[in-house]
């Protein structure tokens, strides 16, 4: 087993068909007016956590909500993963100020997201 490399779940992104009725939805289920506001993503901080919501799935195509894993190194993470039986669903990319995702999916089809700050 390798050193503790993830800095656990902080950032959970939603699909959602009516971004402006789920905007609704959130900031009162949160008690917080979105951090991001655009017409692709919006986005909360709340308790340490990145809370987005991604019109018709993004360029991801979400179908669920996908839970990020933070971690300190992207691609031997996404190694690591895919070594032990994960297949790669969207490879690493960059999505702004430095920051890298990728998913994957678990031998049941689950989706898992992985998430580098750099």
């Amino acid at each position: 087993m390798t050193d503790p490399s993830t800095e656990g779940v902080r950032t959970l992104l939603h699909p959602v068909s009516d971004l402006a009725a789920a905007k609704a939805v959130y900031t009162a289920l949160l008690g917080a007016e979105p951090t991001s506001d655009s017409s692709y993503y919006v986005g909360y901080e709340v308790a340490g956590q990145q809370i987005g919501l991604v019109p018709g799935g993004g360029p991801e195509q979400l179908t669920s909500p996908v839970a990020y894993w933070h971690v300190s190194d992207i691609e031997a993470k996404l190694a690591e993963v895919t070594a032990a039986g994960a297949t790669v669903k969207d490879p690493v990319r960059e999505v702004g100020a430095g920051r890298r995702v990728a998913t994957v999916t678990d031998p049941d089809g689950n989706v898992l997201g992985l998430l580098q700050d750099r």
